[in-house]
């Protein structure tokens, strides 16, 4: 148990390592800027684990984990994983980037509302879903390929001339990148193992662990990319982490597990953290704009956010 929950932090925070290093090269090599590699790569790659988890709940039957876990996902995005990285080093946001992501972003969770509202969704609507994600994906590649040489701001993230020459080709680039997030989604897996087997041993009830280490635990990687990328000044991969992660999370996983089997929403569970989800992305946004960058300070603050609606759901469920 121990020995997991070990192995699983060191083998995440390497990963973590490889995975920036790798995708700050690439973006170089590619000339796109950091912020769409972490769109794309990183913050799609990130979410393989709640796509995991909410394919196998819905082939058991548990409809209410898909929902839980897309929502519960998207609120740690932004109120813990932003905010642990803006508290690491302030996040600097691009207005040309957010004005690209940011309708979808607000798109994607207009969309999660809709679906909590209509309480199911069936295999056309899931298709629909992931048709907009990749008409999203090829837009934002069009868009950077036409915008990439008119604009300067992506000087501002640009790796140390070692990183880029560690990285000294596109495939080995890209192996990196790979290997990286190998490691970052084995080593999650592994944390959550050891942390789930040792609140079993020690009789802590099976609602605290899926509030706290099934919700939190599909994040890690996310949250391991965010800290090793803060710690390298990469905002911009922070910032694209999250977002894509989010626009992932609402479109492609709730499309694809809808393919798989329609989901019925339970309303009641999904009430009142569909309103929680529409505020931190509207926090999100709104930090972003103030001043273009995310501050120590308002890292503070979402991370306060993120411990009160924990203690919320505490006590809701204790009660």
């Amino acid at each position: 148990m121990i020995w997991q929950l070990l192995i699983g932090l060191v083998l995440m925070l390497a990963g973590g390592e490889a995975l920036v290093r790798g995708a700050v090269a690439l973006a170089e090599r590619l000339g796109v800027s950091p912020l769409v590699i972490g769109v794309t790569l990183i913050g799609f790659g990130t979410s393989a684990p709640e796509l995991a988890t909410c394919i196998d709940a819905i082939l058991v039957g548990a409809p209410g984990i898909v929902v839980g876990n897309v929502i519960g996902s998207n609120i740690a995005n932004v109120l813990l994983i932003l905010a642990i990285g803006a508290l690491i080093h302030p996040i600097m946001a691009n207005a040309k980037d957010l004005r690209r992501d940011g309708p979808v972003l607000i798109a994607s969770a207009l969309v999660c509302v809709v679906i909590v509202m209509a309480g199911e969704i069936g295999r056309g609507l899931g298709g629909m879903l992931v048709l907009g994600l990749i008409a999203y994906l090829g837009l934002t590649a069009l868009r950077e390929r036409r915008d990439v040489h008119a604009d300067g701001d992506t000087e501002q993230q640009q790796p140390d001339a070692d990183e880029i020459k560690a990285s000294s080709s596109v495939p080995f680039s890209l192996m990196l990148t790979v290997f990286g997030l190998g490691g970052v989604l084995l080593g999650a897996h592994w944390l959550v193992e050891g942390a789930v087997a040792i609140a079993t041993r020690f009789g802590i009830s099976q609602a605290v662990i899926g509030l706290t280490l099934v919700a939190i635990g599909t994040s890690l990687p996310e949250l391991a990319t965010a800290i090793v990328a803060s710690l390298k000044r990469q905002g911009a991969l922070v910032f694209g982490n999250v977002i894509g992660s989010n626009i992932f999370n609402s479109l492609g996983i709730f499309g694809v597990t809808a393919m798989v089997r329609p989901i019925e929403v339970p309303f009641g569970l999904a009430g009142f953290d569909i309103w929680v989800m529409v505020g931190a992305t509207a926090a999100l946004l709104a930090v972003a704009v103030t001043g273009w960058r995310i501050s120590r300070r308002e890292g503070a603050a979402l991370l306060i956010a993120y411990v009160v609606y924990l203690g919320t759901h505490a006590g809701a469920i204790a009660s």
